[in-house]
């Protein structure tokens, strides 16, 4: 056992928190919470004095490493806080971090992960680290702006850093708003971390991502990102091929914990479920959850403006819409799909494409193979971002080919694109 964890199991059993602790010994709660959490080490004297306050009879002091005990024998003593080796030993290593940060950018190339916060973590540590909700809140719309125009899976490192930070955020003794607002944050990055992870084809990681941020939502509190996060996982549930049981079951919870009221998840979660009944091939179902769809849309506001997963905008209910019609052969795909393309932005690359995939289908299902295949590869072949829901059309393509024209070379190369995107 560490000395951090022994002292996290002695001020649990003392029912003793971070800031009264530090109180006793004289120091600073940060530095404590620092010693807590396994990133330094006390000094002898320090921990001598935890060992004393908590009445640990010498089990803190015999986990004190060795080298903290023979370090500067005539430091000042607790009261003092400021212990003499520390800030020398923690500036050196915001030293060689703006070294790399400096390098890396000399080369051309990424800054490592985390050195440009270590770097900078002296300014954070002088004004107390205080918690900036908005700035957070700031880069889930940088990501969600991003998310449209980058290639699928180039957001997932940096987007897995910044969960990484925010679950160490939550160490601290937060105030209930701010680990509410927090959580939600942490709710928004990680379904944006499993869209990534499920545009890229990594099926496992993105259903873990849609769980954790599943979990986040709940501990929120925000109804409307708990709706949220189960529509959007319902929808990627059914384009990477989930059971339908499963697909079901998260529609089914968004619509219960929305309880009627209105917002851009259950129009998800009414999506998924026409998508559903196309695949079972239920037209009149099919049309009883679009009603609902459009019935949602009637109430929420669509603002316009850039893309948004956030969101739910005209755009992407004449996507759905135009998924359907032209899955069940309605005469309406043609006109959908045409509004559909006349209100999506330029930089909005998946929905293009996808929208390129239907005519597809649409084009093969009115038996103009050559020109639906034709049309699917040049869409795939120029593609600037690849989707779940992309993969699942263009397999819808080659799904309904007569037997006689899957063997046709552009019928091959689709089959290879999607095979390795």
């Amino acid at each position: 056992m560490t000395f951090g964890q022994k002292l996290t199991e002695l001020m649990a059993a003392r029912g003793l928190s971070l800031r009264r602790m530090a109180k006793q010994v004289y120091c600073d709660a940060s530095h404590v919470s620092k010693i807590r959490n396994g990133h330094r080490y006390p000094s002898e004297e320090l921990g001598k004095a935890l060992d004393a306050a908590l009445d640990a009879g010498g089990e803190l002091v015999a986990l004190i490493p060795k080298r903290e005990r023979t370090k500067d024998r005539n430091a000042p003593l607790v009261g003092m806080v400021q212990e003499s080796h520390t800030p020398n030993r923690e500036d050196d290593v915001r030293r060689r971090a703006a070294l790399q940060v400096i390098a890396a950018i000399s080369a051309g190339i990424a800054v490592p992960p985390q050195a440009l916060e270590t770097a900078l973590s002296g300014i954070e540590d002088a004004f107390g680290n205080p918690l900036d909700i908005a700035e957070w809140e700031r880069l889930v719309a940088d990501y969600d702006y991003q998310l449209h125009s980058s290639p699928a899976g180039a957001l997932i490192g940096d987007l897995t850093t910044d969960i990484v930070a925010i679950g160490e955020l939550f160490k601290r003794r937060l105030p209930p708003l701010q680990q509410a607002s927090l959580s939600r944050v942490c709710a928004a990055l990680s379904g944006l971390l499993a869209i990534e992870f499920g545009d890229a084809d990594d099926r496992r990681s993105a259903r873990i991502a849609w769980n954790s941020a599943i979990k986040a939502a709940d501990a929120s509190g925000d109804q409307k990102m708990q709706v949220w996060t189960r529509g959007r996982a319902a929808q990627d549930a059914f384009w990477t091929g989930r059971a339908p049981v499963v697909v079901a079951k998260l529609a089914n919870e968004a619509e219960q914990i929305a309880g009627g009221d209105s917002s851009p998840g259950l129009a998800r979660a009414y999506d998924a479920r026409a998508w559903l009944a196309v695949q079972e091939c239920d037209k009149a179902n099919v049309y009883a959850r679009l009603a609902d769809v459009n019935r949602t849309c009637e109430q929420i506001s669509d603002s316009g403006g850039t893309q948004s997963v956030f969101e739910y905008r005209e755009t992407q209910r004449l996507w759905s819409e135009s998924f359907a019609y032209v899955h069940v052969g309605d005469e309406r795909a043609e006109a959908s799909l045409s509004q559909a393309r006349s209100l999506y932005p330029a930089n909005a690359l998946a929905p293009h494409v996808n929208l390129t995939l239907m005519e597809s289908v649409s084009l093969v299902r009115g038996r103009e193979v050559g020109e639906g295949l034709q049309l699917a590869l040049t869409a795939l072949e120029g593609q600037g971002r690849t989707s779940a829901g992309g993969r699942l059309l263009a397999s819808s393509v080659l799904s309904i080919l007569p037997p006689k024209d899957r063997a046709l070379p552009e019928a091959r190369e689709i089959r290879t694109i999607t095979a390795t995107v």
